[in-house]
């Protein structure tokens, strides 16, 4: 079981890399819009977070708080949201995009800092 959850949490930092990587690329480059890498990493973070914490509900004492984990699920709901109804348009708000970048910050914050 141990071995499972470190390959989803290794997905899951493949998928916080190319979310967050995707968007600074996109933010400096000329044209801002939704890059394959900033969608694919949208879908992984939020599949792979649902499956990290899934198993974590059969108590014990070291799961995470259950408002963190929903808090987390929040966060990455937005993002998914903030990224994938734009991914279509030739260029997205610089605003809207660099929303999508702090909120991947703020849910890695979420995710060392909240103990």
């Amino acid at each position: 079981m141990e071995a499972l959850r470190l390959v989803l949490l290794f997905i899951h930092l493949v998928g916080f890399a190319l979310l967050l990587g995707g968007g600074v690329a996109v933010l400096l480059s000329d044209r801002i819009r939704i890059s394959k890498p900033v969608l694919w990493g949208a879908i992984i973070q939020l599949v792979s977070g649902l499956a990290l914490a899934a198993p974590l509900r059969g108590g014990g004492d070291n799961e995470p708080d259950p408002i963190k984990l929903g808090v987390k699920l929040l966060i990455a709901v937005a993002i998914f949201i903030m990224v994938f109804i734009p991914r279509k348009r030739d260029e997205v708000n610089k605003g809207h995009f660099i929303g999508i970048v702090t909120l991947t910050v703020v849910n890695a914050a979420v995710a060392v800092f909240w103990r």
